[in-house]
């Protein structure tokens, strides 16, 4: 009998999940997983050894060969021979952001730092209101946002607005962005069911489902005539992941319930 592969510790979910070739495809897919994904940016982006990436994913350097040779043969075939590819599923965890996990500073943490230069300081009577934002409007997939439009309400008045980038990260990660950015509501389109999770233990009211003018949700809000549900999830957000019982936009979850 087989032994278990080991739970592969990955920093953040992938931005981008979806390829496909502009000319003829052959109809085919490839699947490539979040762990092999990771082992890829990693090694060829971030110019880690393989021991180094084994260390910082907590597993063996001989899997770690194992993994990137898969790897680039998945993504060799899907630009040579036309296929879509897909990133998706695999048996990991996202980091839990302690100091000691990572060769270099904490991306996260780091991401951290420019946040809290970057937002403006939350007073003590505000309630802060975060739109997904593109444009003036509403974007509609939580997991993909590039930026949120902050809010800063007292005595139900909009006291200053900021539109803040998300610097490429998406899913999981998205969750503790608002955490750190002292968001107390969010309104967004479609949502992940795992990121519900993540905004429920993070305190953070969410109103999904909301298309449409940002400024004119968050006014129909405050005059509490916004329509809007708790459930809006994404329709993509069907597959599963070994992990667990991990979804796309789950911040804190673990192997096997294991956080």
């Amino acid at each position: 009998m087989a032994r278990p592969s080991k739970c592969r510790r990955i920093c953040f979910e992938p931005a981008y999940d979806s390829f496909t070739p502009e000319g003829f495809s052959c109809g085919e897919k490839i699947i490539l997983s979040v762990d092999e994904y990771e082992v890829i940016r990693l090694i060829d982006l971030e110019k880690l050894t393989h021991l180094e990436c084994a260390k910082q994913m907590e597993i063996s350097r001989t899997t770690v060969t194992e993994i990137y040779e898969t790897a680039r043969y998945k993504i060799a075939d899907s630009i040579i021979n036309g296929k879509k590819l897909l990133i998706s599923g695999g048996n990991y965890r996202i980091c839990s952001e302690m100091p000691t996990n990572c060769h270099r500073i904490c991306p996260k943490q780091e991401r951290h730092f420019k946040i809290n230069l970057s937002i403006a300081k939350k007073g003590d009577n505000i309630m802060r209101i975060a739109v997904t934002y593109d444009n003036g409007n509403i974007f509609q997939h939580f997991g993909h946002t590039a930026q949120f439009k902050i809010y800063d309400i007292e005595n139900n008045q909009i006291l200053n607005e900021q539109i803040i980038d998300t610097n490429g990260h998406g899913h999981g990660a998205l969750a503790a962005f608002l955490n750190e950015a002292k968001a107390d509501v969010l309104i967004c389109g479609g949502i992940g069911g795992g990121a519900q999770n993540a905004l429920a233990q993070a305190g953070i009211k969410l109103l999904g489902g909301v298309m449409g003018n940002a400024d004119e949700a968050v006014k129909a809000y405050l005059a509490g005539t916004l329509t809007y549900t708790a459930n809006a999830t994404c329709n993509h957000h069907n597959h599963q992941h070994s992990c667990g019982q991990h979804n796309c936009g789950e911040d804190k979850h673990g192997c096997a319930g294991n956080h």
